[in-house]
C-alpha cells in the first residue's frame, strides 16, 4: 500500500533523557514542543492535529487524559487543536508517528505533530517494573512472576543454544551503544563501558545482566509533519517518510510460532520495504529497539540486515558500529540514550532527522541518505518500522 500523498518531517525536537527529578511531564512536553515547533517554523494556527505516545501516565504520574493535557501544555487548547493519546506499550511513540503520517498522507490533515513522553522516575523501581510488566500478558505471564528481563532472557538463552550466540556478543551490543551514547548530548548514560564490565555487572535474569538492560528514563520528543509538496516552505532540509508500517503478534511469548524471531518485526519490515520500494541493503543506518541487548541482535536479523543467527557476531565484529556496514543505534539506542517508553519511537525519528540532515556531530554516519527506525511494544506484540530519506 502506498501513501495517497508524500509526507515529510519539517521539524524535530527532543529533551535530554535521564532522571529529570526537577521536571514534570508538563515541563518535558513544553521543552520538546518548543524545540520541534521552532525547528519547523510553524505557528499554532497551522497545526491540524497532535498524536501523543504515552504508555502509562496513570501509573507513573497518576494522570490520564494525556492528550488534552499535552494540547494544553503546548498552548494548543485555546485553538481547539484535536490531540489524541496513543498507546502501544513501548511502541507508543512509533505508533503515534504512524498515525500522524496517515493523517497527512490521507489528505485529512496538513500539519500534524507526532510526540511521545514518559515521566517514569516519580515512582519506585518496583512500581515502574510492575507498570511496564502490564505490556506483557498479565494473566498468563506476569501473574506467574515473569517480567520483561525474564522474558527477553528466555529469548537470549534459546538464541545462544540454537545459534551459538555468546555472552561476549551480547555485551558487545552494550559496549557499542554506550560508545555512541557518549557522543550524544541528550543521552542518559554518557560513559564508555567494556565487555568485562558488562559481564561483571549484577545478574538480572540469566543470561542478562544490569548492563544488558535499558534504564528507567524521563524524556520527551516530537516531530512535525507536512505534505512533501509544501515541506520546503517550512524547512531547508525536510526529511521524506518513505514508509510507515505496523504489525501485531500474540501478546504472550509462549503463544508464538518462534521466540528467537519477532514475527511482528519481520512483517512490519516487509511492509515497509514494499512501501518504500527498497531492500535492506539500501538502508544506510537504523535505530532499532534494544530494550535489552538481545533485542538488538534479534532486530537486525528480523529486519534483514544480517542472516538469522548472525546478529551477535555482527556486533562483536563491528559491522553495526559507526563506520561499519550497517550502523545501528547511533543515538546510543534505548540501552544508553535511555528508554522513556512513550517517547522512544519519536526519539528514534529525531535521531534519523539529525543523521539525514548531517547534523549528528561526532556520531554522524557519512553520506547517510536512507534510514530506518524500528520500535517494539512488549516482547513483540506490536512492531513499527519507518523508512526515511533526505
Amino acid at each position: 500500500m502506498r501513501f495517497m500523498r508524500s509526507v515529510s518531517i519539517i521539524g524535530a525536537g527532543c529533551t535530554r533523557f535521564g532522571e529529570r527529578w526537577d521536571d514534570s511531564l508538563r515541563d518535558l512536553v513544553v521543552e520538546t514542543g518548543i524545540k520541534a515547533i521552532e525547528d519547523a517554523n510553524v505557528v499554532g494556527e497551522e497545526i491540524d492535529g497532535l498524536y501523543v505516545g504515552n504508555m502509562s501516565g496513570g501509573r507513573f504520574i497518576e494522570q490520564e487524559h494525556i492528550g488534552a493535557l499535552i494540547s494544553d501544555c503546548a498552548g494548543l487548547s485555546r485553538l481547539h487543536v484535536p490531540s489524541t493519546r496513543v498507546e502501544a506499550a513501548c511502541a507508543s511513540g512509533g505508533l503515534a508517528l504512524r498515525q500522524a503520517v496517515l493523517a497527512v498522507a490521507s489528505g485529512y490533515s496538513d500539519v500534524v505533530i507526532a510526540a511521545g513522553v514518559e515521566k517514569m522516575t516519580d515512582v519506585t523501581g518496583g512500581v515502574a517494573a510492575d507498570a511496564l510488566a502490564a505490556a506483557a500478558d498479565r494473566e498468563w505471564e506476569c501473574f506467574f512472576g515473569a517480567t520483561f528481563p525474564a522474558l527477553y532472557a528466555m529469548i537470549a538463552r534459546l538464541h545462544m543454544h540454537r545459534f551459538g550466540t555468546t555472552r561476549e556478543e551480547l555485551a558487545a551490543v552494550a559496549v557499542k551503544n554506550h560508545h555512541n551514547g557518549r557522543m550524544n548530548p541528550i543521552s542518559q548514560y554518557q560513559m564508555e563501558i567494556t565487555v568485562d564490565k558488562v559481564l561483571k555487572s549484577p545478574l538480572v535474569a540469566d543470561p542478562l545482566r544490569v548492563l544488558d538492560c535499558s534504564p528507567i528514563t524521563d524524556g520527551a520528543a516530537a516531530v512535525v509533519l507536512a505534505p512533501t509538496e509544501v515541506a520546503s516552505k517550512y524547512s531547508d532540509a525536510p526529511i521524506k517518510i518513505l514508509a510507515a508500517a505496523q504489525a501485531s503478534d500474540t501478546l504472550a511469548l509462549h503463544d508464538r510460532r518462534e521466540i528467537t524471531t519477532l514475527d511482528a518485526s519481520v512483517h512490519a519490515a516487509r511492509k515497509a520495504f514494499g512501501q518504500a520500494g527498497l531492500e535492506p541493503k539500501e538502508i544506510d543506518l537504523a535505530e532499532v529497539h534494544d530494550a535489552f541487548t538481545i533485542g538488538e541482535i534479534v532486530a537486525i536479523e528480523d529486519l534483514g540486515f544480517v542472516e538469522k543467527g548472525e546478529g551477535g557476531r555482527a556486533a562483536e565484529e563491528g559491522l553495526t558500529a559507526i563506520g561499519g556496514e550497517i550502523p545501528i543505534n547511533t543515538s546510543g539506542g534505548l540501552k544508553a540514550c535511555g528508554h522513556p517508553v512513550g517517547a522512544t519511537g519519536i526519539k528514534q525519528a529525531y535521531e534519523m532527522v539529525l543523521q539525514l540532515r548531517g547534523e549528528a556531530g561526532k556520531r554522524q554516519v557519512e553520506g547517510a541518505e536512507v534510514g530506518l527506525t524500528h520500535n517494539v511494544g512488549g516482547c513483540g506484540g506490536t512492531a513499527l518500522v519507518h523508512i526515511m530519506s533526505r
